[in-house]
């Protein structure tokens, strides 16, 4: 046995367990330690490897860590690099003194690349075999003792869905433990590998394969047609992919077939995607009504409650208000997460990213960031943490980058005002101008993707080193208590992380629109309801707010746009949600539903409006294009803002997100306003 270094700050023996994604290195960990977690390795922060300790019952005194998946120690991008230092000089225990490499038996040939390279680094290794079930269904088996040979190290079957072979696994690791040579050489651990070393490494793998797998039952050592596939489709990339292309078996030859046919595979990669847009979006809206219509009436509740000042206003409106636009998105995520979690599980959502892969290249993204893409027309919460699918650094954040431009269901209800407005009553007109907005927000996207890919280097601080490895596992079906805990720990993290600072900013912008606070009252009157008063007790406190004296000193900004204060707090209100928009203009100008239709209500109030001061008039199609546009570009969300940040671990992408979208819309605003005023359009 090879010895390594143990810990330089704690004598206790330090057990890593690492495998190529998919090989079911997780569940093992799981099953040692008792947890139910899963480690993430996703870009933007430090990679984050799950530490614990064995279970009592199988009496190890060790630290047992789960480190990211890999398929190599030898990295082709800034996260690799760090995943794979964790596992060879982690920061706090150093070298392991045992690493379990997980190999999944059916695609032995590709998974053996990273055990032998591990082996060869001179780590202590053993062998934890898994998917053994899959491997018989297709007719193969293998002789332990001939592939424990031929590594020299111990290899242990493990039944991932049961647990069995894991009290094998754990004797294994302590007679290695209580070997009086064990600490004979200390020698760090070597990962650097030349090309030829990789291609030997190769070599060898096949002559193993070849030696250790033979048909069920009739004792055949004759390499299976899978392997031989698998081997004869090996290519080696230089430029931009490192393949290794396995096809499996023949189930998963015959669905590839259709799945990855040059033309049809495009289709069903659509259809896929469409249903699953169209799910988040569909489903997810009942569920938004319903948590929507829940803090509505635990606000109501409160106003009801406690007497009137400013403290029931703050639990009310900011409070909950703010803690409802944080479980406003849970439906959204946990449907998303679903979606992706089964999709990922069946082995289907690495084929999608290898179809879409080429054509996103151009622009500096790939193929793993269509799809959060696709998921930013619902909402851009989830879809930015849909980026942790990619694993290069400087691709997921240029994704996260363009995603606010996107344009969500947040500006539907804002769009379907403004476009009601153009053409009020002309369906076909107002669904025809919808469609060209949603066309020219995925164009102007891949656009800016391209410009910011160009300047990646001063821009996302990111280095560029491009590498994308696809993975194609064989179909299977998906463990739906692993897609269940993966979705609850996407939705704690959002509540965990981006709740508290949207809660917080919604609280800044009630404070900003109630105070200060001169005991605003509207007589009562007889053709008036208790809840119209309150509206315009509501709106005579924004217009003295201190929001008003901030869209009061805003104005002259607004003026080259033909818009006035008005639409300035209004504005300012969507950073809490771009919805607000239309219930702002609705309080600010006094707007009730009158008995009737309150959108209808809205745009007979907007075409009378005028500029104070003025007779002109203050929404006019050229202003209301130029609002289009402004909510084309700004940046107007917190809850993005800060998923942003958090996602990124810092505060430079999303403040250079508001910085360089606010002067966007608003240079084209200008250009759009003044433009059609020149040609006119009033």
């Amino acid at each position: 046995m090879h010895g390594v270094l143990k810990s330089p700050i704690n004598k206790i023996p330090v057990v890593s367990i690492v495998g190529p994604p998919n090989s079911g290195k997780t569940t093992l960990f799981n099953f040692l330690s008792g947890e139910k977690s899963k480690s993430v390795n996703y870009p933007g922060s430090t990679i984050e490897c799950k530490e614990s300790s064995f279970l009592k019952k199988f009496k190890l005194n060790a630290v047992l860590i789960d480190s990211p998946g890999i398929v190599s120690i030898v990295p082709n991008s800034p996260e690799e690099k760090i995943a794979i230092d964790y596992l060879l000089r982690h920061p706090k225990y150093g070298f392991p003194d045992i690493v379990i490499v997980t190999i999944d038996s059916s695609q032995l040939s590709r998974h053996l690349l990273l055990a032998k390279q591990i082996i060869d680094s001179g780590a202590t290794v053993i062998i934890a075999l898994t998917m053994l079930d899959i491997m018989k269904e297709k007719g193969y088996d293998l002789c332990l003792d001939v592939l424990a040979n031929s590594l020299e190290c111990k290899v242990i079957k493990i039944d991932g869905r049961y647990g069995i072979g894991l009290e094998d696994l754990t004797e294994a690791v302590e007679n290695i433990l209580n070997d009086t040579d064990y600490e004979k050489n200390a020698s760090p651990l070597n990962s650097t590998f030349s090309k030829e070393k990789l291609i030997n490494i190769f070599k060898e793998i096949e002559i193993i394969t070849e030696k250790v797998i033979y048909k069920s039952g009739n004792g055949n050592t004759n390499l299976p047609d899978f392997v031989q596939k698998a081997n004869s489709q090996f290519v080696i990339k230089g430029a931009r992919n490192s393949n290794l292309r396995l096809k499996p078996d023949d189930r998963t030859v015959k669905i590839d077939k259709f799945v990855l046919h040059k033309y049809w595979g495009i289709l069903i990669f659509i259809l896929i995607m469409g249903i699953t847009f169209t799910s988040i979006f569909w489903l997810a809206s009942p569920l938004m009504s319903l948590v929507d219509s829940s803090f509505s009436r635990l606000s109501e509740f409160v106003n009801y409650s406690l007497p009137q000042s400013w403290f029931r206003d703050l639990i009310s409106s900011g409070l909950i208000s703010g803690t409802g636009a944080v479980f406003i998105f849970i439906p959204q995520i946990i449907i998303l997460f679903l979606i992706l979690g089964f999709l990922e599980d069946t082995g289907y959502l690495a084929r999608g990213a290898m179809l879409i892969d080429k054509p996103l290249s151009k622009i500096g993204l790939n193929g793993r960031s269509f799809v959060p893409m696709l998921s930013g027309f619902a909402c851009a919460i989830p879809a930015i943490m849909a980026t942790r699918t990619i694993q290069n650094k400087r691709e997921r954040f240029l994704t996260i980058f363009i995603i606010p431009l996107i344009s969500c269901s947040a500006r539907l209800p804002v769009y379907t005002l403004l476009i009601g407005f153009l053409f009020y009553k002309k369906p076909f007109y107002s669904g025809l101008s919808l469609t060209i907005i949603y066309l020219f927000s995925i164009t102007i996207s891949l656009i800016i993707a391209g410009i910011i890919n160009k300047f990646q280097s001063k821009i996302l601080k990111v280095e560029d080193n491009s590498s994308f490895i696809m993975e194609l596992p064989s179909y299977r079906i998906p463990k739906i208590r692993v897609v269940l805990q993966n979705t609850i720990n996407n939705l704690n993290q959002y509540l965990k992380k981006a709740g508290p600072i949207i809660i917080l900013f919604s609280i800044i912008l009630w404070f900003l629109t109630y105070f200060p606070n001169h005991d605003i009252n509207i007589p009562a009157k007889d053709n008036l309801s208790k809840e119209e008063i309150k509206k315009l007790e509501t709106s005579a406190r924004l217009e003295n707010s201190y929001a008003a004296k901030l869209g009061n000193f805003i104005e002259p900004v607004m003026k080259p746009l033909g818009m006035d204060w008005r639409i300035g707090v209004s504005l300012i209100a969507t950073f809490a949600a771009r919805e607000v928009f239309v219930s702002s203009l609705a309080l600010i100008f006094k707007v009730t539903d009158e008995g009737g239709d309150i959108q209808t209500t809205m745009i007979h109030t907007m075409q009378n409006a005028k500029i104070e001061g003025t007779q002109k008039k203050l929404f006019t199609p050229a202003t209301i294009i130029g609002l289009i546009v402004i909510f084309i570009f700004a940046l107007q969300c917190i809850s993005t803002i800060a998923i942003s940040k958090k996602e990124t671990g810092s505060w430079r992408i999303p403040s250079l997100q508001v910085l360089i979208y606010s002067s966007l819309a608003y240079i084209f605003a200008f250009i759009s306003v003044n433009g059609l005023k020149a040609l006119g359009v009033e």
